[in-house]
């Protein structure tokens, strides 16, 4: 597994400038959401997915890291991580922390510690 965070691993079938938008996420055990924003900056990849009543309507900033694979067919995406691990993630608003760079250390100092293969 690569150690940037912020950057899809090379075996998650993902092709940069591909609209991630509306793909629903799944985590380890169970879906979170849908794709909101996502971004294909290199160093700087991640998504926003919507949780809807999930987490009370939320959104959560995952970094690309944390994506396990991306299904096209099926309009999926599948991180390594549990419900629990992204309910418990730094709190986000996405009017002021899509381009924060330190809520970004933040979020990568906290997933970077929870990813699995």
């Amino acid at each position: 597994m690569s150690d940037n965070i912020w950057g899809y691993q090379p075996t998650a079938g993902h092709t940069a400038g591909t609209d991630l938008i509306g793909f629903k996420v799944e985590a380890a055990d169970g879906s979170i959401g849908k794709v909101d924003k996502h971004s294909d900056e290199v160093d700087s990849s991640y998504l926003v997915v919507d949780t809807g009543v999930w987490i009370f309507g939320k959104h959560v900033l995952l970094p690309a890291g944390t994506v396990r694979s991306v299904d096209p067919d099926e309009r999926k995406i599948f991180v390594g991580l549990t419900k629990d691990q992204i309910k418990n993630s730094p709190e986000f608003d996405k009017e002021k922390h899509t381009d924060d760079p330190g809520y970004h250390e933040q979020i990568g100092g906290y997933y970077h510690g929870h990813r699995r293969p």
